[in-house]
């Protein structure tokens, strides 16, 4: 019983321990240089069926300080007004281009598609790639930049600030923090160019065209769904240098709006992340044993009355769950999550999880996933649809 309480405490302190030195590491970029030009930057946001969303983006990149900048909207054959949309924001500002979106390719993903023929189309030497439901900060793409130079990075990336408004939202999407924080070292990443320690927020990135083209970009992980592990795995295969950032201040970003598109789309990737093979089980394991198990048993000592506690196993538990909560509330505080959800954390875990083996075994199945109307199968992810 001692290595057993032991265990659940060492699993919950090794995330507690590395979000605490996470948060010293990582931190909100720079305040560019007001001796330095400004940067020249071509957003490019990939846009399908993103009709009521398309319009509030392009308003605050248009809003952005301190760069030069255009914005590039690929139409990815949407079955709503995104082009039209888009179409009247260009008429009216000469730095807005609408791309109609070709074909789809046999083995892309649709959004890997789109960037790559967004960064095709670009014109200045600083790429940043944005999805259309993330709201930049006046100042974002010039920090960002300054980070880019600050870091010595090739590639880099930062999650925005999300915003959740449904339960499930808030029970699950916060825990993008924790599993990033709490799982990687970000200081050995920065000094190793393993892929290993590869990451990254699909959400945003910023990196310069030379390098984008010297990784093969986006056409390198055409099949992929997770481009947020994906590309910066592709640029350290390639010998460039990836990093990461603090964007809670500099964007926001809604990615669902109802449990069900919670649900379908963190299983969406998930078989090339926590539901990979290798990772589901151990992954499990940990999460489990750190985040939850000590509460259910917490629980059930509660349950029988104070005079038949096992004091060792109410001690050992307390341990693990206080360091568990410690993680998730130091995150919630830090990235202004919602408390209801760092409250409930071992229950956002037992989704999370639930999530992960659903996303297993659809992809043992062969059963595809579906999103913006296409099909997809995991791992390889090929467009099952190509008529849309």
């Amino acid at each position: 019983m001692t290595v057993f309480l032991c265990l659940l405490v060492a699993l919950a302190l090794i995330p507690a321990r590395l979000v605490r030195a996470n948060l010293r590491a990582y931190r909100p970029p720079p305040e560019p240089s007001p001796d330095q030009p400004p940067p020249r930057i071509s957003v490019l946001i990939p846009a399908r069926n993103e009709e009521s969303a398309i319009g509030a983006a392009i308003a605050a990149v248009l809003a952005s300080r301190g760069v030069e900048l255009e914005v590039l909207v690929l139409d990815d054959r949407s079955e709503d007004a995104t082009a039209e949309v888009v179409g009247v924001i260009a008429r009216s500002d000469w730095r807005v281009r609408l791309i109609r979106g070709p074909e789809l390719p046999p083995g892309w993903c649709g959004k890997q598609h789109a960037c790559w023929v967004l960064a095709g189309q670009a014109s200045h030497p600083l790429l940043v790639f944005l999805d259309a439901d993330v709201r930049l900060a006046p100042d974002a793409l010039a920090r960002m930049a300054a980070f880019l130079e600050a870091s010595g990075s090739d590639l880099a990336s930062g999650f925005p600030r999300q915003e959740t408004l449904g339960l499930l939202e808030k029970l699950v999407i916060p825990l993008m923090h924790f599993i990033l924080l709490g799982f990687l070292p970000i200081d050995r990443m920065r000094r190793s160019g393993d892929p290993t320690f590869a990451a990254g927020c699909g959400q945003l990135f910023i990196t310069t065209r030379a390098a984008y083209h010297r990784s093969g970009g986006h056409a390198s992980i055409r099949g992929s769904l997770h481009d947020g592990i994906k590309l910066p795995r592709a640029y350290r295969l390639a010998g460039l240098h990836t990093d990461l950032f603090d964007a809670t201040e500099l964007a926001s970003c809604r990615m669902y709006r109802s449990a069900g598109e919670v649900w379908r789309g963190l299983a969406k990737n998930a078989g090339e992340a926590l539901a990979a093979p290798r990772m589901i089980v151990p992954m499990t394991l940990i999460l489990l044993g750190g985040q939850v198990v000590p509460f259910a048993i917490l629980a059930a000592e509660l349950a029988v009355g104070p005079f038949r506690w096992d004091p060792a196993m109410l001690a050992g538990a307390s341990a693990a769950a206080a360091a568990s909560w410690y993680s998730r509330w130091a995150l919630a505080f830090r990235f202004s999550q919602s408390r209801l959800g760092a409250l409930l954390h071992p229950v956002g875990i037992v989704v999370l999880v639930a999530i992960q083996w659903y996303a297993w075994a659809r992809d043992l199945s062969g059963r595809p996933s579906s999103w913006k109307g296409r099909l997809y199968r995991a791992p390889g992810a090929l467009d099952l649809d190509q008529s849309r």
